[in-house]
């Protein structure tokens, strides 16, 4: 017995201490920390890099791995990223993933910055020739200025993968040359093709590097993987520079405003008006605009509020809809505006056409107020309809709602016995002239 109580006990001892060996397992395995930038490189993109940077320093962690998918940015938002990922001490890998995605423009440059790079099948790297601050072409000298400065960063920041990468990379500059993902590895601009994240991990261990100067191998075997998303100020922020919302924030905005301007003492409406356009002038500061749509717009919505106060029939609304269709266009669809930082057409009409209709409502309305009879004081009882309670020879009473008044025959004729229902015809000082309601 004491045997078997002894065996139990020491059962119980293993099964207590058999986890400790593969906890002190996972504590020593390297950890990746896992960024992942999906769009328009903005200024919430750069402080998600340097909040991601300091999070792997603060943590310890083996490797930062930087999952890129973006057509480009602004040049001095990318040499900002480019500045925090040259000083950090733990290894980035920049990975053009997932499949279909590219590094496009200033993307081209982050890629190189990294400490190594990968790129996903069917994923592209390129195009990266700088366009002014409102997506527009430079002069030719300041052209060859900015390309002068990139190649140099270009060589500054790809000196360790050869010729060939440089040679492309500064192509991409010069001609806005673009490269699949194996050309881009058979040049020495990348250094693997990954399939997804844990073959890129796999790939990676024993892989050599340098950081600040210092020459380090990596060791990514049994890593244990962890994402950082973004914070939600990091994604509002982030949702503020998508063209689409910013527009919709400024019909809102100003929507919103007019109708708190037309029927003053409410609240709800101004503070939505506010609040829209505060966070729609972030998104116009960030983005590529044409500021002289802004005059289009601010007609758009004057012909709107003159359609409500001097009626045209809607003449002036419909002049309101086309100015606010050129006002978006010009203010976020000039032809030099890239693509992808451009509104969508459909989404412009679309929402020019709700707002001319809701507006058009309002007007119909302005018109019937302005033709109903008024219906406040003595003015509202005439054509009204009571019912008769004392007899009325001529004189009486009527019962009207729910008051009760002196009454008269408006016309001399048979006599009205209680109960009979007659319509108001005039009021005179505090009696009304009736007649039998037909």
């Amino acid at each position: 017995m004491m045997i078997k109580r002894m065996l139990f006990l020491l059962w119980i001892l293993c099964a207590m201490l058999a986890p400790a060996p593969a906890q002190a397992a996972q504590e020593d395995a390297p950890q990746v920390l896992v960024l992942t930038m999906d769009g328009p490189l903005t200024p919430a993109l750069a402080e998600y890099l340097a909040r991601g940077i300091r999070t792997a320093q603060n943590q310890g962690a083996s490797l930062l791995v930087l999952q890129l998918n973006t057509p480009g940015g602004s040049v001095d938002l990318m040499q900002d990223m480019l500045e925090d990922m040259r000083a950090s001490v733990v290894p980035i890998v920049v990975y053009v993933s997932p499949r279909g995605a590219m590094a496009g423009s200033a993307g081209t440059l982050i890629t190189l910055a990294g400490h190594a790079a990968a790129m996903s099948p069917e994923t592209a790297i390129g195009a990266a020739s700088p366009v002014g601050g409102e997506g527009e072409d430079l002069g030719e000298t300041m052209a060859a200025k900015e390309k002068n400065i990139l190649k140099a960063t270009v060589r500054s920041i790809a000196s360790q993968r050869g010729e060939r990468a440089i040679d492309l990379a500064e192509r991409t500059i010069d001609s806005a040359e673009a490269a699949s993902a194996e050309e881009a590895l058979e040049a020495g601009l990348v250094d693997f093709i990954a399939q997804d994240l844990d073959d890129l991990i796999r790939q990676l261990d024993g892989f050599s590097v340098q950081i600040l100067g210092s020459k380090t191998t990596l060791q990514t075997a049994n890593a244990q993987i962890t994402y950082l998303p973004l914070t939600f100020i990091e994604q509002l922020l982030a949702t503020l520079t998508n063209p689409n919302i910013v527009f919709l924030l400024i019909t809102v905005g100003v929507q919103s405003l007019l109708i708190e301007i037309s029927s003053p003492g409410g609240w709800v409406a101004g503070f939505i008006g506010v609040v829209c356009l505060t966070l729609a002038t972030y998104g116009l500061g960030i983005l590529p605009v044409n500021w002289f749509g802004l005059i289009f717009l601010a007609t758009a919505f004057v012909l709107f509020i003159l359609d409500i106060k001097a009626p045209t029939h809607g003449a002036l609304t419909a002049a309101g809809v086309a100015s606010l269709i050129v006002g978006a266009l010009v203010l976020f669809n000039s032809p030099n505006v890239p693509s992808f930082q451009r509104v969508s057409v459909p989404l412009i009409v679309g929402t020019s056409i709700a707002s001319g209709a809701m507006f058009f409502v309002i007007l119909l309305f302005a018109l019937k107020a302005q033709k109903t009879p008024i219906r406040t004081g003595q003015e509202s009882l005439a054509g009204r309809v009571g019912t008769v309670r004392s007899a009325l020879d001529p004189l009486g009473s009527v019962q009207l709602g729910g008051e009760l008044w002196s009454a008269e025959l408006a016309e001399a004729g048979e006599a009205l016995p209680a109960g009979t229902r007659v319509q108001v015809v005039k009021v005179e000082g505090l009696r009304l002239l009736v007649r039998k309601f037909r």
